[in-house]
């Protein structure tokens, strides 16, 4: 049995994967797919650059990341045993008055470990780990980046250019023999610093004072400003290298000494095991499932109101885009809820595609042609459809109201909504919820904290993780966020995550749906008219009636019943919508269960027998009535003075103002006009169909690259593999050749490429060529001549595993393979 040599480089410990942890990695760091690489050292290259690290930095838990940050101040490479000891400590009290953790770091670390190998950010057997250099450049110390963990440089890097005689002057003061030997006086300190008996002798000997300044520099940063002329105490740490000059202002805390002072520790407070997340309430799961079925039913019946509100066309665009704060007030105002949840409504239905612009020049926002679709599908659907587009959309309703990066402020459906983050912050939060028992209500500042333990770099700003009681960042408020809107939408009830939820994330839509359907009421044929002018709908309507209602009657109150108010205007509304009054008192004896009221009749009648008295055509306008009474009366009354009348005809008075203009005037004298066509007809107006050209929801802005199939992931890995094999293949050096430097593209003159690939067509042997693509980037490949003619090789390609055509004259040149290669 032979020995399994270390590798040396990422590379060939990538190479030493199995096909499944090279797709895993794929799958974690899927930005390493674009494109694909031509083989494992390109890969490897690609997965230490600096946007790749620090994207896969961002996808650490706090655990894991706080591994990598022992690391990066460990020695490199660094055995386990150390690392261990700098997450745990060395077992001295540091006076900290903490409780080690050290069995659960013990037991946490393996799996860090194995996390930050998968994502090839550290490779290496156990007894000599190496963090990519990357990495260690972003999370090491430096003046300009301090460490997370508050470090600074070691003895070695603090006193870099530091004169000989400096070194003399402070090894005599911290006791230590001279040595003439810049190399071995600066061993000989750090040796003293990471002797715990020799350092407790020496901080033995320590002013009170000079103790304190250690004290506040310990846990870091480790920088302090000093004057010309020091302090006593400080003149002592420095005399003897624990405060070390970086430059004629300022000192530093070398790494050797603060890591004594911790007790060995790298982190103050290391977190192997993440926040239990703690429940605020249990609920009984039925109570729960009712609470956010009837909240989701109050969603969709929110929408319907929106659509109705904006079904003759909406509001004006912004020439900026978005909503003006006027209009959304208004449609605060019609929908009875505050602002912030009309933007929430304006929000989802937009992200749900129901909502859109019309793409007119005067462009305004209208009910889009699917959002007829949505209002024929069951109610079980309709939720689940909304629920969906709000788990994928990243515009922010949220945002709605502060100010992007240039001062402006944010608008409802306006630009610059979009964090990427949102979808993936909504489906950890509801994992968190379904993590719970059923009925459970978790506590939110709880869920914050286990939300920033997962993921400590995402959203901070500052690289580090933030403060648990800090909910600055915008992961923390999308989070927050998150919360409310999933009780608004109905996918929580009373605080706890629903059944139909758990379906919709475990199975998806049709399964929510599903789950849905028993918990919401059947629709209702019938209401209960009274005698005092309204109507209550015990429950959801049906569709047809609820559209003939809103028509007929006013909304007064909405909850578990709904109650309509018959008025004059909403009666007058009816018949200008084409209704007679035979078919109103038709409607309400088919839909009441209680006998119609006679006032309700009377009123009916009374609006039907005056409207259509009046008629408006274009004159620029005109009123003709049969009755001449009527137009006196008009005429001498002082409220139509505005209207600039005049009589044309016994019968006819003619306006300059527009028919609408007229309209509106003589309802607000109290008539009930009817608006004509040219032919004389009456102009019905029914509710309006306004509706944008087709339109897509808007497409949400992705964090980074998808991540990648199965499919992909194994054409990728066997590419990848393909051309590693092409670029290690070894090639016989000929005489014949320009150049025969490893790793140089083989030279041959043009007769002798074609040569060589015929006899390898002939033979059906592989050959190694290098090749010049059409942008000039030149490769090298091993291909398989199948055909030549044409000036053109077809030849199967190893490094790309598929069949390709290549023009020779960008064949740079061809040399066979080493036996043992071509076999």
């Amino acid at each position: 049995m032979g020995t399994t040599t270390p590798p040396r480089t990422l590379a060939e410990a990538l190479r030493a994967r199995g096909d499944e942890s090279l797709a895993g990695l794929l799958r974690a760091r899927p930005d390493l797919l674009s494109p694909v690489p031509n083989d494992i050292t390109q890969l490897a290259t690609r997965a230490g650059t600096r946007a790749s690290v620090v994207r896969a930095l961002e996808h650490l838990d706090r655990f894991a990341l706080q591994t990598a940050e022992a690391l990066a101040v460990a020695p490199d490479p660094a055995p386990y045993d150390t690392l261990l000891a700098l997450l745990t400590g060395d077992g001295q009290d540091d006076g900290d008055g903490r409780d080690d953790a050290g069995a659960a770091i013990t037991a946490a670390l393996p799996t860090a470990l194995t996390t930050l190998r998968e994502q090839a950010l550290v490779w290496g057997e156990d007894t000599g780990l190496h963090l990519v250099r990357t990495a260690r450049e972003l999370l090491a110390p430096s003046p300009q980046h301090p460490s997370p963990t508050g470090l600074g440089p070691t003895v070695s890097e603090a006193t870099a250019g530091m004169s000989p005689g400096r070194l003399q002057e402070i090894l005599a003061a911290a006791g230590l023999p001279a040595t003439h030997d810049p190399v071995s006086a600066v061993a000989a300190l750090a040796g003293l610093f990471t002797d715990r008996t020799r350092m407790a002798e020496l901080l033995d000997t320590a002013p009170v004072e000079a103790l304190s300044v250690l004290d506040r520099l310990v846990w870091g940063p480790p920088y302090g400003e000093v004057t010309p002329n020091p302090a006593p105490p400080v003149q002592w740490l420095r005399d003897r290298g624990l405060l070390l000059p970086v430059s004629t202002r300022t000192v530093v805390l070398p790494r050797e000494a603060a890591l004594h002072l911790r007790a060995g520790r790298a982190h103050r407070t290391p977190e192997p095991v993440p926040p239990e997340l703690v429940a605020a309430a249990e609920r009984d799961p039925q109570a729960v499932d009712r609470a956010a079925a009837g909240q989701g039913f109050l969603a969709l019946s929110t929408v319907e109101e929106l659509l109705k509100l904006w079904n003759d066309g909406g509001p004006a665009i912004l020439r900026a885009g978005g909503l003006s704060v006027r209009e959304l007030k208004r449609a605060a105002a019609a929908l009875d809820v505050t602002e912030p949840v009309a933007a929430f409504w304006i929000e989802l239905a937009y992200a749900a595609g129901l909502l859109a612009s019309d793409g007119e020049t005067d462009e305004r926002y209208a009910p889009t042609p699917a959002s007829d679709e949505w209002l024929d599908l069951p109610a079980q659907d309709r939720w689940a459809h909304l629920a969906t587009a709000w788990l994928a959309a990243t515009r922010t309703p949220g945002l709605i109201g502060g100010q992007d990066a240039k001062g402006r402020a944010l608008s409802t459906l306006g630009p610059d909504l979009d964090r990427s983050a949102a979808p993936e912050v909504r489906r950890r939060v509801l994992a968190l919820f379904a993590s719970l028992p059923p009925g459970t209500a978790p506590d939110p500042q709880t869920l914050l904290a286990r939300l920033r333990w997962e993921r400590p770099l995402r959203g901070s700003g500052q690289g580090g993780p933030t403060p648990p009681g800090d909910a600055s960042d915008l992961r923390s408020r999308i989070a927050l966020w998150t919360v409310n809107d999933a009780e608004l939408l109905g996918i929580t009830g009373r605080g706890a995550l629903s059944s139909q939820a758990r379906a919709l994330l475990d199975a998806g839509p049709e399964a929510a749906a599903a789950a849905l359907a028993p918990l919401i009421p059947e629709p209702l044929d019938h209401v209960l008219l009274q005698a005092d002018l309204t109507a209550v709908a015990p429950g959801p309507l049906e569709r047809p009636l609820a559209e003939m209602l809103s028509v007929l009657a006013d909304v007064e109150s909405k909850g578990g019943a709904t109650v309509y108010r018959f008025t004059p205007g909403s009666v007058r509304r009816a018949l200008d919508a084409g209704q007679a009054a035979a078919d109103l008192h038709a409607f309400l004896a088919t839909h009441s269960r209680t006998p119609v009221p006679q006032p309700l009749s009377y009123l009916i009648d009374d609006v039907a027998r005056r409207h259509g008295h009046l008629r408006i055509g274009a004159a620029s306008a005109y009123v003709r009535c049969d009755d001449e009474a009527v137009l006196n009366e008009i005429l001498a009354d002082k409220r139509s003075a505005t209207l600039r009348l005049r009589r044309l005809a016994p019968t006819v008075l003619a306006a300059q103002a527009d028919p609408g203009s007229l309209l509106e005037g003589l309802r607000e004298m109290g008539y009930a006009p009817a608006a004509e066509s040219a032919e004389g007809d009456v102009l019905i107006t029914r509710a309006g169909a306004r509706r944008t050209p087709p339109r897509t929801p808007p497409t949400p802005v992705p964090e980074g690259p998808p991540v990648p199939d199965a499919t992909l992931l194994t054409a990728a890995v066997r590419a990848i593999r393909a051309g590693d094999s092409a670029a290690r293949a070894v090639h016989r050096e000929s005489a014949d050749t320009d150049s025969t430097t490893a790793g140089s593209l083989p030279r041959t003159t043009a007769a002798e490429t074609l040569a060589t690939v015929q006899a390898a067509a002939m033979t059906g042997s592989a050959v190694w060529i290098g090749y010049v693509n059409a942008d000039g980037a030149a490769s090298q490949r091993v291909i398989a001549p199948v055909k030549v003619e044409g000036g053109f090789v077809t030849a199967y390609d190893h490094t790309a595993d598929e069949v390709r055509t290549y023009p020779l004259h960008r064949i740079t040149g061809v040399a066979e393979l080493a036996d043992d290669q071509a076999t």
